[in-house]
């Protein structure tokens, strides 16, 4: 009896152990399953989440520069109005008095002859002015010129005002630009930073550098004004736009400035076609 009992003994533990191990097998199983499914759905679920968050980075980076070309195009508009009224209604208005004070220095006497050819040869100066700046301001004029010709026509005009002291390097072979607006766009930078110089830097001299490369434009422009601190330094209207200028273009700007050693703005374009 005892004999028999022992296989059936045995064989009970066999089974009892064989189901053990397929439970646990189970668990197991079931768990690695699990787990599994809840990284595939968490995977999933931080992908789009993260595709979520690039969507609406990238459809506010596209409202972003929407926004900056439609500003840019207003006061493209409202610069280039400017220019007209300059040239037509101011520079008449000039030409109409050198004229004028011409025909009273010609019949003048000779005690107010030099005060009358003085002031008509102010006069004749102010027109000049006046039809340079028209340029400057008529995106229209910058776009026929080109590039290089307007930056060569500003440089001339801040000479002419005796306010500072302007010099144009250029080097490397000339590249004309596929994408004409962008001569618009990178002059305005310059034509910013000429002015907060004039305003502010209390400078002597102004250097205009324009290096061609064969895939870019480097532009250099440094004044030896009292200069600032850049770290400490609030973004004016001035300096946004300019970022927001070079944003447009793809083009990589840089502000360097010391107090009492000037300021170089360092302006990298890349030529893009249209």
């Amino acid at each position: 009896m005892l004999h028999i009992c022992i296989p059936l003994f045995i064989k009970a533990q066999e089974t009892i152990s064989n189901e053990l191990i397929a439970l646990i097998s189970y668990v197991i199983f079931f768990t690695f399953t699990l787990i599994v499914v809840f990284v595939v759905f968490f995977t999933t679920f931080q992908r789009r989440k993260n595709q979520l968050l690039l969507d609406k980075v990238n459809q506010q980076k596209v409202f972003d520069e929407e926004l900056v070309k439609t500003q840019q195009e207003i006061q493209e508009e409202t610069l280039k109005h400017i220019g007209r009224e300059l040239h037509d209604n101011v520079g008449q208005m000039l030409v109409l008095a050198t004229m004028q004070m011409s025909a009273a220095a010609s019949v003048a006497k000779n005690e107010v002859k030099s005060k009358v050819e003085n002031a008509a040869s102010a006069l004749k100066d102010s027109l000049e002015e006046v039809r340079a700046l028209s340029k400057s301001l008529n995106s229209d004029v910058i776009f026929n010129l080109g590039f290089e010709a307007t930056v060569k026509n500003e440089v001339a005009r801040l000479n002419k005002s005796g306010l500072i002291e302007s010099r144009l390097s250029i080097t490397g072979e000339k590249v004309n630009f596929e994408n004409k607006k962008d001569e618009i766009i990178l002059f305005r930078i310059l034509q910013e930073f000429f002015s907060n110089t004039l305003k502010y830097a209390e400078a002597e001299q102004l250097l205009v550098s324009l290096d061609y490369e064969e895939q870019f434009l480097n532009i250099k422009v440094e004044d030896d004004g009292i200069g600032f601190d850049v770290s400490n330094a609030e973004k004016g209207s001035g300096l946004i736009n300019m970022e927001k200028r070079s944003e447009l273009l793809n083009a990589t700007l840089q502000l360097e400035s010391q107090l009492e050693r000037g300021t170089i703005l360092n302006l990298k374009y890349p030529y893009r076609e249209i």
